[in-house]
Parts: structure tokens; sequence; C-alpha cells
């Protein structure tokens, strides 16, 4: 992000393989909790006594279904019996017994493996492993409203075919008691859930995310059978992979995903890499999403093969995070093994496990250096890739070691090879690094924005760093700082990240070993205690023998705007070929192949079907709540009547706007929210310098200056992340957000922080230089995302210049800031100038708002430590500047949409097209309407509703969404999508269709969409920081009252069919209305005339354009040729600063 240094994504913050307890039951048969006994005295002889412990009771099961609680408790340190298994009956020597006659419950087959609660974060983890099938469950017990549940497959292949992708959508498709394509997903929108899935190399996870267990234990074992049990028909394998349509075009989801991907730098440099890292008999050398060429003649019965040989039980975990039943979930599995043993493999059948009983990889035997091409009419900079080989999965010590010295040399600014190849040599945009968990871990380095001419020198320059940290003495005071700040980052991800320890039992379960030894060790962050008492040898050794000796594969994109041309050509060439060869009979059969197969799909679902799964109740849901206090002017919204707002009167007051949200945390979230109403216009385009410049810049202390290195070591060392942003984060879009995550004892140091930041600081010449530089470096990459740049122009057509959403542009940022560091070039103390009178305006005291969400009872003095701030501001009697919607800075073009019509840009680098389509919309979170927009929306765009039915499952588009953010615009974009007028007309169609009544609005979907708006409010409250956001949000950004969520919960379960129907036709219809609509379209250039044409004929103003045509400078004009981008330029060009809406002092920007 910009300005920031959030840390690292959860997936890799422990940095080695992950552990639990492993206690040992097995009785006399192998793998079984069995013990056989003869017991003539209790005419009990030839049945089987079970001992397990289940859900933290010890329990004695006699397999005729007799089921008791132990009385005799834990056994020893181990889990083995004290005394002999005699002594364990004889409690039950004179009871009644029940006989197998009579109905009772069998013990569950899933034996509990491991127990144990990590140290760090107040989270009990259970792992159960099927004595009957061999699937694997991890249980992670974390209070709060959310269930999530992660069921992951092994899957390994060894070739391009994208088979494990593939049946990431097929089995959404239906399942053998299941049939119907749809169910699933309509069934877990009704149970507050969503579903979805992802394909990772070594692995395919479908995912339930659901708030509440009542609806989560109710969607599993559908679930669950989708997955082990799918139909994959021949239809949907058509539908959802590829086909081609009655046009001669290549479609279908998977097919169309793909498409937008295979011909991106980044995909084209890692296929590249993997080729070169792995031999033809290792998986991890294949793209398992498919490439094009594969997808096309990918047959069903691939597929279904691959399917049965992966997707068996025993290669089969469910790790579930939040508050589950667990003995209600191990009833659920219990039934559902029973319902699948006559269809699957027998699961005593020898199965190889993947990944760690195939071929591994022979290290690389020399460095190789290769050039790869990539299609860019921008041939200015490309990127540079670089893989090594790292330790095993299970060396724990060394992951970790490695994850923290690559920490060391890449993490900051501050770090040697960023802060030298970035900031100081300015050699590339950014450099990050990342860690694969596998058999054998890859390191893996990504230097984006390289001049191209200069992608061999970084190469090489990198290396040459990693051999200058070797050479001379580590600092091992700012080594041991990023081993503390690791360990503080794990403790706040493992709190506040849903998906921590989710990733890490995925990887454990992809390559740890089965014993549980590798999982037991996330119990406790004890390897950082270890790497603590490393000494400089010690890591000196490491950097030398997994970095600076091992040999490595490094890869140099390259643009090229010849291979732009050649795969348009290409492509061109072979559908024509294709058409060709069909002629109009072969294309119409196609035609009605797919509309044969859409119907078969489509095979409406009986209504007695959804009848069987009510919707579950809410008030199991524990949803999380804060209790809110406010001080200064934030008590003009009203002063709570509670514990803590007492404990904040009890303290000193400074009038500063602060509220706190009290909840059970271990952490401060602590973010400062400003206004940009006050700055001038022309200024604001230096936004985004300002956001980088401000974590990285020198500041004055006592008279001396401390270097920007030196803050940013200092910001780690206090902090677990700090970042500055636009507003985004709390719906506050034209906004500033300057943000803190700490421990409650570094609050007082954080506020400090901001004095010093905002009092204190620095613009430097050399470091904002080196920021322009970065910033421009960075460009090329953002103007190849497709769907980026559709919204980047969506904004310059419909916002003003006063809004600082569209000054942060990355189309503004292309022009203006090529400018602004030539002007800076021959009068830095212009730009300076412009820059202090930027930060004037943004730090008055009445542009201030405080969130604090913290355990209130931990701050030694919530209040007091803001005193520093507010003495230092100027005029703390001024009333609050009001917050600033971004309905506000609508232009005209924003305000009345329609004139400007439809405007096609394409773009060279994309396979795909993307496409953003803006009516009229409310502008107030009061507005009545939003009740019946908000269900209208939810029952169209529903995972297999109407919208997914109309486009997806006709494979015109990965995915179609309608916007409504309260700010002026009703928006439905099309994402990634082989004919984005097709589906564009296809989403009319199927609106049109409920207002012409030739469909109707069904009863139980109309239920499902409600359930979704559920949800989507337990989603707000998922963790405590987002729980205490949320209510800040509705009271100081929406300006509602307390019970605004509750209210509007009320509203939409009332609203009726009649007022959806008008929503649709007041609201919805415009966005594909002509006259009515502005709709931008980003594509491939092939797809330009034909999108021209359709939309030009379907009665829309259309015009093409480039995306330089819409670049703006706010002012900042030159005489010269923008193209001419040396810093070194010493031409005397004359620059002039002139605003459209505001007047500028001649001696600033």
């Amino acid at each position: 992000m910009n300005g920031s240094h959030e840390g690292k994504d959860c997936a890799n913050l422990l940095g080695y393989p992950r552990h639990a307890e492993h206690t040992d039951l097995r009785g006399h048969r192998t793998g079984l909790t069995v013990t056989e006994l003869s017991c003539a005295n209790l005419e009990l002889e030839g049945y089987y006594v079970m001992l397990s412990k289940q859900c933290g009771e010890w329990r004695i099961t006699l397999d005729f279904l007799s089921k008791f609680d132990c009385p005799t408790g834990p056994l020893d340190g181990h889990g083995y019996p004290i005394t002999s298994i005699d002594n364990i009956i004889k409690p039950w020597a004179f009871r009644e017994v029940e006989m197998p006659s009579q109905a009772c419950r069998k013990a569950s087959f899933f034996l509990k493996t491991q127990h144990f609660s990590t140290d760090y974060s107040p989270v009990a983890i259970s792992r159960y492993v099927s004595e009957r099938t061999g699937m694997h469950v991890v249980i992670v017990d974390k209070k709060g409203p959310k269930v999530n549940g992660y069921f992951v497959l092994a899957t390994e292949i060894f070739d391009d075919s994208g088979s494990p992708h593939t049946l990431e959508h097929l089995v959404f498709m239906g399942s053998k008691n299941y049939k119907y394509k749809g169910l699933l997903d309509k069934l877990a929108s009704r149970a507050y859930s969503n579903t979805n899935a992802w394909t990772a190399t070594d692995h395919t996870a479908y995912t339930l995310d659901t708030t509440g267990w009542d609806g989560f234990s109710q969607i599993l074992p559908v679930y669950l059978e989708h997955v082990i049990l799918p139909t994959l028909t021949d239809e949907a394998c058509y539908t959802e992979v590829h086909h081609v349509d009655g046009k001669g075009n290549d479609a279908g989801v998977v097919y169309s995903e793909m498409q937008a991907i295979q011909n991106t730098s980044s995909e084209i440099m890692d296929l590249r890499s993997r080729r070169l890292l792995y031999p033809e008999n290792v998986g991890f050398r294949y793209e398992t999403g498919g490439l094009m060429e594969n997808l096309r003649i990918l047959t069903p019965e691939r597929i279904r093969s691959f399917h049965k040989e992966m997707y068996q039980p025993k290669n089969l975990c469910l790790v579930l995070v939040g508050e589950v039943d667990q003995v209600h979930l191990l009833e659920i599995l219990d039934n559902f093994e029973e319902s699948i043993l006559s269809d699957i493999i027998p699961p005593e059948k020898k199965f190889k496990r993947p990944w760690i009983e195939s071929a591994q990889p022979p290290p690389i035997k020399e460095t190789i250096i290769e050039t790869v091409s990539f299609p860019e009419e921008d041939e200015s900079s490309g990127e540079v890739t670089i893989a090594l080989f790292g330790p095993d999965y299970g060396d724990e010590i060394s992951f970790a070691a490695i994850d923290l010295i690559l920490t060391y040399l890449v993490g900051s600014s501050a770090s040697t090879i960023q802060n030298v190849i970035v900031e100081k040599e300015r050699l590339v945009s950014s450099i990050t690094y990342n860690m694969d968990s596998r058999p054998n871990t890859v390191i893996w380095f990504v230097a984006n924005g390289v001049a191209t001419e200069k992608l061999a020198l970084v190469e090489k320059r990198i290396f040459e760093l990693i051999k200058e940290v070797y050479s001379n003495p580590l600092n091992m005071k700012y080594l041991l700082e990023c081993i503390r700040r690791e360990k503080r980052q794990v403790k706040f991800q493992a709190e506040n990240c849903s998906d921590f320890f989710a990733l890490i039992a995925i990887d454990d379960f992809l390559f740890g070993k089965r014993d549980g030894s590798n999982f037991e060790k996330i119990k406790s962050l004890y390897l950082y205690d270890i790497l603590e008492k490393w000494g400089e040898d010690d890591w000196r050794s490491l950097l030398k023998k997994w970095l600076l000796d091992a040999p490595h594969v490094s890869i140099l994109g390259t643009p090229s705007k010849a291979m732009v041309d050649e795969i348009k050509s290409r492509e061109e060439a072979r559908i024509e070929a294709r058409k060709k060869e069909l002629g109009p009979t072969g294309l119409k059969e196609l035609d009605e192949k797919l509309k044969a197969a859409i119907a078969k799909n489509d095979t409406e679902i009986p209504t007695t079907l959804l009848e069987k799964f009510p919707v579950p109740d809410t008030e199991s849901i524990n949803f999380i709540k804060s209790l809110t206090a406010r001080s200064g002017l934030a008590k003009n919204l009203g002063v709570p009547n509670n514990r803590v707002q007492k404990i904040i009167d009890s303290t000193h007051n400074v009038p500063l706007f602060i509220q706190f949200e009290h909840a059970p945390t271990n952490f401060v979230h602590l973010t400062l929210l400003l206004g940009t109403a006050g700055v001038e216009t022309n200024f604001l385009p230096l936004l985004p310098l300002f956001f980088e410049n401000f974590f990285n810049t020198p500041f004055m202390k006592h008279g001396k200056k401390v270097e920007f290195e030196d803050v940013v070591k200092n910001l780690e060392q206090d902090t677990i992340s700090y970042n500055i942003s636009g507003g985004e984060s709390v719906l506050y879009d034209e906004g500033i957000a300057i943000s803190f995550k700490i421990e409650p004892e570094k609050y007082s140091t954080a506020i400090e922080w901001i004095h010093t930041l905002i009092f204190d600081s620095v613009f430097d010449e050399t470091r904002l230089s080196a920021t322009i530089a970065r910033i421009l470096a960075g460009l090329p990459e953002l103007k190849r995302d497709g769907n980026r740049m559709a919204n980047s122009v969506d904004s310059i057509i419909h916002l003003n210049s006063k809004s600082s959403v569209k000054a942060r542009n990355t189309l503004v940022k292309a022009v203006y800031m090529k400018r602004l560091k030539k002007l800076f070039h021959q009068e830095p103390k212009k730009v300076i100038s412009s820059l202090e009178n930027l930060r004037n305006s943004i730090f008055v005291f009445n542009n201030m708002r405080v969130l604090v969400i913290a355990d209130i009872d931990k701050l030694i003095s919530p209040i007091e430590p803001w005193k520093l701030l507010v003495d230092k501001l100027k005029d703390v009697d001024n009333p609050l500047l009001p917050i600033i919607n971004i309905s506000e800075r609508l232009n005209e073009d924003g305000k009345n949409p329609g004139n400007y019509g439809v405007v096609i840009v394409p773009m060279s680098n994309i396979d795909s097209s993307y496409c953003l389509a803006s009516t009229k919309g409310p502008k107030s979170f009061t507005d009545p309407i939003l009740p019946a927009l908000c269900v209208a929306i939810s029952f169209l765009e529903t995972v297999e509703g109407p919208l997914w039915t109309a486009i997806r499952g006709k494979g015109l588009a990965y995915g179609a969404h309608f916007r409504c953010d309260v700010d002026g615009l009703i928006q439905f974009s099309i994402y990634r999508s082989p004919d984005s007028y097709r589906a564009f007309q296809a989403a009319k169609a199927i609106i049109e269709s409920y207002l012409n009544e030739s469909t109707t609005i069904d009863k139980y979907a109309l239920e499902g969409a409600i359930s979704s708006i559920v949800a989507s409010y337990g989603n707000k409250q998922a963790t405590i920081a987002m729980a205490g956001k949320s209510h800040f949000v509705n009271s100081v950004i929406k300006g509602v009252d307390d019970d605004y969520d509750t209210n509007m919960l009320k509203a939409v379960r009332n609203i009726s069919k009649t007022q959806i129907l008008d929503v649709m036709r007041d609201f919805l219809i415009p966005v594909f209305t002509p006259g009515k609509a502005n709709i931008v379209l980003t594509c491939a250039t092939i797809m330009k005339d034909k999108n021209s044409k359709s939309f030009e004929e379907s009665g829309f103003k259309v015009r093409v354009q480039e995306l330089k045509d819409f670049e703006e400078t706010y002012g900042l004009e030159e005489t010269t040729d923008d193209e001419d981008e040396s810093e070194e330029d010493e031409d005397n060009s004359d620059f002039e600063a002139s605003s459209t809406e505001s007047n500028a002092s001649d001696s600033e920007v």
C-alpha cells in the first residue's frame, strides 16, 4: 500500500511448518482405539470396548451402541490407562446395559489425535482422523459470529490440461443426491453462507463462509457430497470449461478466466521459472489452471479420471475456524461417510500421497538466466523474477530464519536491498519476496518497474548486494528487531486474520508428517526465541548456504510490441480458419449444442427439495459487540451511558474528536481520519507523493536530523504495522486515513509518532526525487491491468477536479508525475512549497477525527497522550469540518449519466474485456429506497442467481455485479469477459424478464437474497477490529443511529416483490439504457470493432479512445514534449502552475 508497512500476509508469518500434540490411543487393532475383552460375568463376551477422548471427555463405548462418560477422567500424561482396562470397566459392572435391539448411538469413527491451545492467542485447536476413510479434520475454536470452512485436497497432476482448475468449478454443478446446478449455492445463501474455491499448484480448496454454526452445519454434508460425488456431466464440462459458441468464438468460464491471465507478464514469467526449476516428473512444473490450447482439447473423461484419482476422503482435510459444535460435527461427518462408502474407492486400497511420495526435484546444478517476452505496447519497463530452492518443509528453524533474513534484506525501505536499488539507485519501483511451502521450499524475489535496458543489471545487482551483506558486519540490532516485530505480527494476525491458522493447517496437511509432529509447534512461538539467540556467524552461514552459494533461476521479462501484434494476428487467423472450416451449418450445430447443454444444466430445482432446508434462526449467532465512548468534539454525536464512557470522562479532557470502541483485544487499532475539502485543487495530485513520502522521510529532533532509514527502523520497532492511504477502509473515499496497529503499551508512543510525522518531518530533496522516480517506474505495471483501467477511466469521466479520488488516479499520475519530475529537477523548492501547503491544509484541528479500537482497561491513559498533539494545533475552537461524500464530487456527467455514452478503450496487453456501466443512484444512507435496492441487487447477483445463470453460467464472463455505494451512482460491472456486449445484453434481458412477467421472483431465491444480506452484516463484524470499525462508520461516516443496522435488517425482511420490481424498473434498467448510462469498456485490441458496432446498434453513442486521452494535468503545464522522461534533462522548459477551480500562488505548483 502507499506509504505503508503493513507486514506480511498471514500465510507466511510464522515462518515454519506447524505442529500439535499427539495422543496415541491405538489398541491391538492397527488404527483403531479398540481393546478386545473377555467379560463373561457381564455377559458381554465377543464385544469390543472403545476408549477415546472426544471433545475433552474420556468415553468408554461398547460397539453394540451403548456409550457412557468415563468417571476416571484423563488417564496418564500420555493418554494411556493408569490401570488395566478391566479396572476402567468396573464402574459399569452392575449397570443395566442397553442391547443392540435398542436405538443407541455409536461412537464416532473420527478419533481425536491432537488437542492444544496456543500460548499467544485465545485459540484451541483439535485434530481428528477418521479410522474408516482416513479423512482429516482440523478445528480452530475461535470466538466470533463467523464459521469458516476450508475443504482441501492435495491435487497433483503432470500436464497443463487444467483438470484441477476445472473441478474447482464443476463441483458446484451438482452431486449424486443433489443433481441440480446451483442447488448448493441456493441452499448456502439461505443459510447465511457463501461458497467459493481456489486452485493452487499443489492443492484445491473449497470454502464455506457462514454466519453462525446452525447454517454451517446444515450446508456441510451437502457441500461435501458435491466435492466427493459430483455429477461431472458432459453438459457441465461443455459450458463451464470450454466450448465454441455459435459465432465461432471460444468461451467457457474456465477458459475465459485463463484467457485473461495467460499472456500477462506475471503468468509468463512464473510458468517459465517453474519449467526451469522442475523436471517433467514433478507436478510443480505445470500450470494447474490450464493453458488455453490444452483447455480447448480437454475431455470430460480426463476430468473424471483426475477426480477419481485425487478426490478420495483420505486425501481430504476439513479445516474449520470458529465456534464449532464438535459433537454435532462428528455426527454429521459419520453420517456423511456412511452415505458415500459404496461410491468411493475402497478406503483400504493403497493411495500414493501427492507431493510426498512423488519424485522430488533435483538441486539446481547451475544458475540459469533467461529472457522472455510478454505482450505490451509500452516497451519502457519490464520485470525480474528470481527463484531458489530453500530448505525442506520440516526444517522449521531454517524456514523461519530464511523468512527473517529476507525481511532484513528486502522487508522495508530501510532494509539493505530495497534501500539501495529502490531508494538510492532507483533501479526498480519495488522489490518483494515470497516463500512457497513445499517439500523443498522455493524462495522468490520479484522486481517490478525495471527499465528494460537495465533488467540484466538489476538481476546482477541483487546478488551483488547479498554478497555485500555477507561480506560486511550484519546489523544485529536491526535483525533482532525484525525477529521481535515478526513475533508481534504473528500474535496480531492470530487474533485478526480469519484464515491465519487455516493456511497453516493446509500446509501441514499437504507436506507435514501424518503423526502430527510438524503441526504441534504452532502452539508456541519458541522458534523466535531460538533465533533471538543466534549469533552473527549463524546468520552469515544461513545467508551463504541458501542465497549466496545457491544456484538460482532468473527470468528477465521484456515487454514486446511485436508480440502484441503477433498474438492478435495469430488469434484472428485461428478463429477465422475455424469459422471457415465449420461453415454456417457447423456454427449452427454448435449453437444448438450449447443451448441444449445450458437447458440440461438449468433443470429446475424442485421446491420440495429447497423446503427441506429451512432458513436457520439467527439467535445462535454470536455477534461481536463493542462499547462506544467519546471525547472532545465526538461528544456532539451523543454521550453513551456505559462504564467505558465513565473511564474516559474521568481522565484529562482534550477537545479533539476521539471515538473509542472498547472490545476484548490484545492490541490497539488507531486511525487518524482527515478530510481533503480544505486542500486547493491544484495540490490534490500531490497526494500520492505525500502518501509515499509520509513514513519515509527524515525529521528534525532537538535540532538534529534523523535520517529516513532510522525513522523506518524506529517505526518498525514501535509498531505492528502502519499505513497511510485514502479513507476507503472506513467508507470515506474522499478522506485520508493514517493508521497504526500497536500493543497497548505503545499507545502513547504511536500518538508521539503522529505528532512527529506531522510537525517535525522534513521534505527532503533526495527523498522526494527518489519517491517521484519510484511512482513513475510503477505506472506501466498498473496500466497493464484492464479492470483497474476501466475503473480509472470511469472516475475520470464522472468526478470533478475537487475529488481526491480522481486526483490519486493512475491516469492523473501518468502525466502529472512526469511533469512534476521535470519541475522538481529545475525548481525543487517550488514543489516543496506546494507540499508544505498541502500538509498545512490537511493537519488542522477541525479536520481530524480519531478512532481507537482497544481494550480500554489496558490503556494506562486513554486521553492524556493526545494533549501533545492538540497543544501544537491551532484554532481548536473551530467547528468540525463535515464529512464529504464522494457524491458531492460528481461532475455534470456524474450527476446526469447518459450524455457521455460508451467509451471503448483497447488495450494491447490483455486478452479479455472489462465493462463498467453507471447510472443515477442514491446519495444518502437514509434514502428510503435503500432496503428495496439492497434486496433487488442481492436477489439478482447471488451465486447461482439470475445474473450468475445468465452470464457466468453461459460462459459470457467470469463475474458480473452491481455496485451501489451511496455515492450518487449505481454501477454494473462485467469482469473478465470474452464478449462484454453479450454479457451486458444478457443482464438487461434477465431484468426485463421480471418486469414483463415472463419470469417471476422465486420465493426461495428471495429468502436466500435476504439471508445473504444478513450474512453481509455478520461479515462486517467478523473480527473485533471489524466490529469496532463498523460502529464507527455508522455513527461518524454515515451519521446514522446505533440501531441503523437492526432497522435495515428489519426493513429488508419486509420488502415486497412489487417493491423489488419497482427498483428494477426505476434504478437498474437505466444502467442498460442509452441516454441514461455511461459505459466504460476496456478490451483486447481484437475486440474493439465488434464491441463498437454492437453498442452502436443498440442505440448508444460510442467513442473509441486511448488511455492517454484520459490523462489529466491539473493545470501543471509544460512547453516541451512529455515523452522526454530523462531526469537529467537540462532543457530550460517553462512550467506553469494553474488550476481550473482554485487559485494558487505563483510560487507553488
